[in-house]
């Protein structure tokens, strides 16, 4: 901008609103699943698919499925083009097939467009990742990671009320619209995106080279371990979210509340994720990872104790208390995992985010909708399987703290 014959460098993003926006950014990943879930009736009936039915859950496993390939294709690209111009096209491919899922004549069709919709959401949650990593490190990356997550789990606490709440006057299919609107937004705010990665430090679109990275990241002795175990989180996770509608109204009976109760959830997420970005440069992002995990422990295994007991049909209350302490646990270990995994991949920051993203959210659905499946109308199977997924997480989490200690990384 000139201003007197004199050229000033145009304002961009620092502090609080670099974190709003990539917090924005992701966020639209998680718009495309939560405004939509209180309309899986409308969309059972809309389809043709029987009251109750649980292949409805397709329609959040194949968004996942795209946010995971989607990428797999965008991190490579973004370490050789930069980030902005990645995350703007996806931010237009997410619009598009938004647009394509309103038109969808059938519901393979509705599929294939909410896996498109996933591509293009991708573009937010890699390149958020990346971005953080190009400007942070260590426990400063983990604590703007949890800040970022804690903007943006506002999303899950209103998007279902409102949701619900639109559903009474419109269709489920115009509730996309806000969707592309606020897709919208998030492009018009990238105007005010600096580019963080230098053109010096741009790596080659060679397949072998971006193989090769994908392969360092997770063989990896630190970073590998800590990969796998988040897609072991996210499958119990994932599965919570396409399940909840359907165990408040059958387990519960109490399918009006859903979207207070599923808010309410997320709200707590929101807080624990604030109280971990606190905390985390002064407790120290290892042993930070040693209480979320305890904590993950301690919920899951009461719960499968609550749901054993009670013939998998607990108490509602005794219900959300045990599931308040497991989700807090799961905000407080996920961005702590992602800041530590992400510590040694500085070089092809691009690239391994795509890797721990794909393998997060594409491994995560596999497994979540394979828990789905053992739905039986009870939370014994979702309650089961998140015991082994804490106890498997035990196990990579302590395979990379050895790999750390080995290579004289941080003890704390």
């Amino acid at each position: 901008m000139s201003v007197g014959g004199v050229t000033r460098p145009r304002a961009t993003m620092q502090g609080s609103e670099l974190i709003a926006f990539l917090a924005m950014a992701m966020a639209l990943s998680a718009l495309g699943i939560d405004l939509l879930l209180p309309a899986f009736p409308e969309l059972r009936a809309e389809f043709g698919l029987e009251p109750g039915s649980t292949a409805v859950s397709a329609f959040i496993t194949t968004y996942f499925v795209g946010l995971a390939g989607g990428q797999l294709l965008i991190g490579p690209l973004a370490d050789r083009f930069g980030r902005r111009p990645l995350l703007r096209a996806g931010i237009v491919l997410y619009a598009i097939a938004a647009g394509l899922a309103i038109i969808a004549p059938s519901f393979t069709l509705l599929l294939v467009a909410r896996f498109i919709w996933g591509v293009g959401a991708a573009a937010g949650r890699v390149l958020a990742v990346a971005i953080v990593r190009d400007r942070f490190v260590g426990a400063a990356m983990a604590r703007t990671m949890s800040l970022i997550m804690a903007v943006f789990v506002i999303v899950p606490v209103v998007a279902p009320s409102i949701g619900a709440l639109l559903l009474r006057v419109l269709a489920w299919d115009q509730l996309v619209l806000l969707n592309i609107g606020a897709a919208a937004l998030v492009l018009l705010w990238t105007v005010r995106l600096a580019e963080t990665l230098p053109r010096e430090h741009r790596r080659t679109l060679n397949m072998r080279v971006v193989g090769a990275a994908a392969v360092r990241v997770l063989r990896d002795p630190v970073s590998g371990p800590l990969v796998i175990a988040q897609a072991v989180l996210f499958g119990g996770f994932a599965s919570y979210l396409s399940t909840s509608e359907i165990v408040y109204r059958e387990v519960f009976d109490r399918e009006a509340l859903f979207p207070v109760l599923f808010g309410g959830m997320a709200l707590i997420m929101g807080a624990a994720t604030l109280v971990n970005g606190r905390i985390v440069e002064r407790i120290g992002l290892v042993r930070m990872l040693r209480i979320d995990l305890i904590g993950y422990l301690v919920g899951a295994a009461a719960l499968l104790a609550v749901a054993l007991v009670t013939e998998g049909r607990p108490p509602l209350l005794v219900y959300l208390v045990v599931l308040a302490v497991l989700l807090s646990s799961h905000a407080m270990i996920i961005p702590n995992m992602s800041a530590r995994a992400m510590e040694p991949m500085g070089d092809i920051a691009g690239v391994a985010s795509a890797v721990i993203g794909a393998t997060l959210v594409g491994g995560g659905a596999l497994i979540g909708a394979a828990i789905d499946r053992a739905y039986d109308g009870t939370v014994r199977p979702l309650a089961s399987a998140l015991v082994v997924s804490g106890l498997v997480v035990a196990v990579l989490l302590a395979r990379s703290s050895r790999a750390t200690a080995a290579v004289g990384g941080p003890s704390r």
